[in-house]
This record gives structure tokens, C-alpha cells and sequence, in this order.
């Protein structure tokens, strides 16, 4: 399997991204993967690349401000704005010559990203894939701050000390951060590598994260805290796969509003995944997933 590792350039600054497969006019078109956090990186989706067959090539990137594309630390809320992160998708679509035909699965964060640029109508856009996402972030913190009361006292009680004394640089808090993420982010007893890293890259510069989301998944102050898609997704015009996990932060109740509000949209829950079940469940979820792409080709 082929690699090419390059950049896109935006406004002077560069987008690294990673391409699996080649990039061919024929064949099937190629799955262009976001990231979430906002502030992770490309690693964490790294098992996609199962779906690299059959003549499919995948991208991955880092989205600006993250992993190996320019960190800009100096930057406040008016730079990180979701127009940049639709701007730099679009100028990575033309760069790589793909605009005229292609999927985009967008995962979390990447998910909110994802509807926005199909909102842009692109012309080339395939397909959608909205993984582990919502059409409200208001209702993704309601969500998970309702999955957090379900805590053991304790760990609500640390959690709550920290927020309330800003303190959330603190090792406990991040601990018992860890609690709710082992429940609604990722249930493998042992977690892969590559989620790792994200995490890892999140914590060497969290610029973008604390600006745009916050200290945490439920603690929610960033720049896009009141964004929402709800009353846009009639505008969804292309075929849309919602998938998520059956333990999601992104909760059943939240891929309801999306199933509903998209026109051509179908669903898949994975009963025993939380927030990546294309680790947790990896051939169910490439199954259903590669199975949509091929029907959208």
C-alpha cells in the first residue's frame, strides 16, 4: 500500500496530511477523514485505514494549529474559528485535485466540521459519514454532563472542585476525567497507541482544544460552545451514514436529531462501543462503513 506524506497551504500556513492509496479519476472515490477534539490529531483514526482497499485511497490530516501542521499558540478565539477549519478543508480538496468526487467521514468535532462543509454544497462531495457526532454542541454537553451525574460521588466531587476553582491543570482532575472516558470515550481495557498520541499532542500545545472546547468533554467554555447545525440539516443534500456507539458520549439521543433532520440519512449504533468504536468494534464499524462507501461510489 502506497503512502504520500505532503502539505496544502492556507493563508502561509501549512496543513501536513497523509494520503493511503493512490489518488486515481477512476476507481472508488477517495474517503477524506477530520479529526475531532478540536486540538487532536489525525492519529487516533489511524485504524481507517482498513478502508484503504479495493482501489480506495484515504486521507488523513492535521487540522491547523495541531500535530505535524503549524502550531500558531499566539492566536486567540477571532483566528480559530470553524470558518478557518472549512476554509482549510476545501483549500486541501483542491490542492490534492480530489473536489470533484469524494467522501468525507468526519468523527466528534470532525463531525460538526463535516456538516458544515456539505452546508457549502460542494459540488464533488459523495458522500457523508458522521461519526460519533451532534447538530448541537449545547446538547452534546447536556448529554454528557447527564452521562457525568452517573459517576461514583467521589470522582463528580473532585471534578466539581477543580472546575469551580479553576484548577483544572491539576493531575486529579485529569484522573478523574479518566473515569468518565474509559466509560464514554473509549472502552478497550488497554488503548491503542495511536489514541495516545492524540491525547498526548492535545496536552504539548492545547491551544486550539482550551480556546474552541475547554478544559474537558463536559466542562465546555470555548469559543464553539453555542454552535449548532439543527435548524440547517434539512440542507444536507448528499447520502449521510450516522454511526456511533451504543455507550457514546455522543448519545442515541443525539444521532436522533441528526437522523431525523438529514434528508438521506441512515444509522448504525454499535452496541459495544462508546466513542471509537472503529477501535472498539473495528470490523463491525469498517463493515458498515465500507459497505455504505461502495453503495455511494
Amino acid at each position: 500500500m502506497t503512502e504520500t506524506e505532503g502539505h496544502a497551504v492556507l493563508d502561509g500556513h501549512r496543513t501536513w496530511y497523509r494520503v493511503v492509496g493512490e489518488l486515481r479519476r477512476d476507481g472508488p472515490a477517495p474517503l477524506v477523514t477530520l479529526h475531532g477534539g478540536p486540538g487532536a490529531t489525525h492519529d487516533y483514526l489511524l485504524s481507517l485505514t482498513d478502508l484503504a482497499r479495493g482501489g480506495r485511497a484515504v486521507v488523513f490530516y492535521d487540522q491547523l494549529g495541531n500535530g505535524r501542521s503549524t502550531h500558531l499558540p499566539d492566536r486567540g478565539a477571532e483566528f480559530w474559528t470553524v470558518d478557518l477549519f472549512v476554509r482549510e478543508l476545501a483549500n486541501l480538496l483542491d490542492q490534492l485535485g480530489i473536489d470533484e468526487r469524494y467522501h468525507v467521514l468526519g468523527q466528534s468535532w470532525g463531525g460538526f466540521l463535516a456538516q458544515e462543509h456539505a452546508l457549502t454544497q460542494p459540488s464533488g462531495l459523495q458522500s457523508l459519514v458522521l461519526s460519533n457526532t451532534a447538530a448541537s454542541f449545547p446538547g452534546f454537553v447536556r448529554e454528557a454532563n447527564a452521562l457525568r451525574a452517573e459517576l461514583p460521588p467521589e470522582v463528580e466531587a473532585t471534578l466539581r472542585r477543580h472546575e469551580e476553582a479553576q484548577t483544572t491543570d491539576d493531575p486529579e482532575y485529569a484522573e478523574a476525567c479518566l473515569v468518565f472516558y474509559n466509560r464514554h470515550l473509549c472502552r478497550l481495557d488497554e488503548w491503542p497507541d495511536e489514541v495516545n498520541r492524540a491525547f498526548a499532542a492535545i496536552d504539548d500545545d492545547p491551544t486550539v482544544y482550551h480556546t474552541m472546547n475547554g478544559p474537558s468533554e463536559f466542562h465546555v467554555i470555548g469559543s464553539i460552545r453555542d454552535w449548532q447545525s439543527e435548524d440547517r440539516l434539512g440542507e444536507i443534500h448528499v447520502p449521510t451514514l450516522v454511526i456511533s456507539g451504543r455507550h457514546d458520549e455522543a448519545t442515541p439521543a443525539l444521532q436522533a436529531t441528526l437522523i431525523e433532520g438529514i434528508p438521506d440519512a441512515e444509522q448504525v449504533i454499535l452496541e459495544d462501543s462508546s466513542h471509537m468504536p472503529f477501535w472498539e468494534q473495528r470490523e463491525a464499524y469498517m463493515a458498515a462503513v465500507g459497505d455504505f462507501l461502495v453503495r455511494h461510489d
